[in-house]
């Protein structure tokens, strides 16, 4: 069966990009979602696949249930976007002012509607079930994908698969990893608060500004020389605000940003050395402060058997050049909460073209994609699905 969907992904290109170019002229920011899951769920309605709306909110669950005897697979799409201005000069730039899909959720969603329709033009040679989860609200803590498990949504789902785009993977390339994929990725937001007054006269004040200043240079030492060098980390400070006249010195200064690691010890040893820099500078400089600390999504850990289905079905598809394992990424991605409750799978399908202008990073204002590599998501959807229901994992 799976020459003849992949004979059907290949009729179907042009509409898969008819669906990605509409999201991305119509973006919708996390938990703003409105148009966006309606049209999701209109378009399955249409396909006669039962569609269940607002799942933990703003999510969109189909299901192909044939007989809930079979082994049932679950597979994921994201489709929120950024508040980011959309800078391409292409005809299905973003038409909404300050949002656009920068991650390629677009796409996400539009690789798993093709998928959708082709199985459920084909359900009665399934030999399983499929359920398509449309998530809201990735990129914004606590995520989407919480409330959605919360909400049940992978009620009946024995293993769940899903992919992201890559503009950092030539488009023909498949990337996968086994065991740890993502990292943990908490935030912060500091105000210091100390005591205003004349710039000729810092000795009467008690000054954030460079309280802030030695903080972030104080900040610096955790991964340096107080983290083990075999354990990646990574702490960056991203903003830092404070005052407004060149002869005042402000009462309050205020610095976020944020802490990445790849397990809960790390993490932990990440906060409670943060915590020690900050006592440490009420001390030497008087100031007090308030933290606003974000523990962010845990990391996505691959399942072994789950990941040799994901590269076995790509290795079958011929357009997929070559079949990559890489390195783990300190980018955070709340599928990880799909794993905590059953076995699964996460790949990155390359769709980086330099020839196209598909080269610019992840959450860069002129992000796109070359189309084709869709293609091959939808493909390797398509075979691992069939060899998941033939036992073939």
């Amino acid at each position: 069966m799976s020459s003849m969907l992949n004979e059907y992904a290949d009729n179907l290109y042009e509409e898969l990009i008819d669906l990605r170019r509409h999201f991305h002229m119509y973006p919708e920011l996390s938990f703003h979602e409105e148009k966006t899951p309606q049209y999701i769920a209109d378009y399955l309605t249409a396909l006669g696949i039962e569609v269940e709306t607002g799942v933990g909110g703003r999510g969109v669950v189909g299901r192909i249930i044939n007989d809930p005897e079979l082994p049932t697979l679950a597979i994921r799409a994201d489709f929120d976007a950024l508040p980011i201005q959309d800078e391409k000069e292409v005809p299905y730039q973003s038409t909404v002012p300050g949002v656009m899909h920068a991650c390629g959720h677009d796409a996400h969603t539009a690789v798993l509607l093709i998928t959708a329709k082709i199985l459920s033009e084909h359900r009665d040679q399934l030999k399983g079930n499929v359920v398509f989860i449309h998530q809201h609200a990735e990129e914004v803590d606590p995520g989407g994908a919480l409330q959605m498990v919360a909400d049940n949504c992978l009620r009946g789902v024995d293993a769940i698969i899903g992919q992201h785009v890559s503009s950092s993977i030539p488009v023909g390339t498949v990337g996968y990893r086994y065991g740890t994929v993502t990292g943990i990725p908490d935030d912060f937001w500091i105000t210091l608060q100390g005591k205003g007054g004349h710039a000729a006269h810092p000795d009467t004040t008690v000054d954030p500004v460079a309280a802030g200043i030695r903080l972030c240079n104080d900040l610096q030492y955790i991964v340096s020389r107080k983290t083990n060098p075999t354990t990646p980390a990574v702490l960056s400070i991203t903003t830092f605000q404070a005052g407004e006249q060149t002869n005042v010195i402000p009462d309050t200064a205020k610095i976020s940003g944020t802490i990445r690691t790849f397990d809960p010890a790390t993490q932990q040893h990440m906060y409670d050395e943060l915590k020690k820099c900050l006592e440490g500078l009420v001390t030497t400089t008087g100031i007090t402060y308030d933290l606003k600390y974000l523990k962010g999504y845990p990391p996505v850990v691959n399942t072994k058997e789950e990941t040799d289905l994901i590269v076995n079905a790509a290795r079958k598809i011929d357009s997929v050049e070559s079949v990559v394992e890489i390195e783990p990424a300190l980018g955070g991605e709340d599928f990880s909460y799909y794993l905590q409750r059953v076995p699964g799978a996460f790949f990155y399908t390359g769709t980086r073209n330099e020839n196209f202008k598909a080269d610019f990073p992840h959450h860069h204002p002129k992000f796109d994609i070359d189309e084709k590599g869709m293609l091959n998501a939808v493909k390797i959807f398509l075979q691992a699905a069939e060899d998941f229901f033939e036992g073939g994992k």
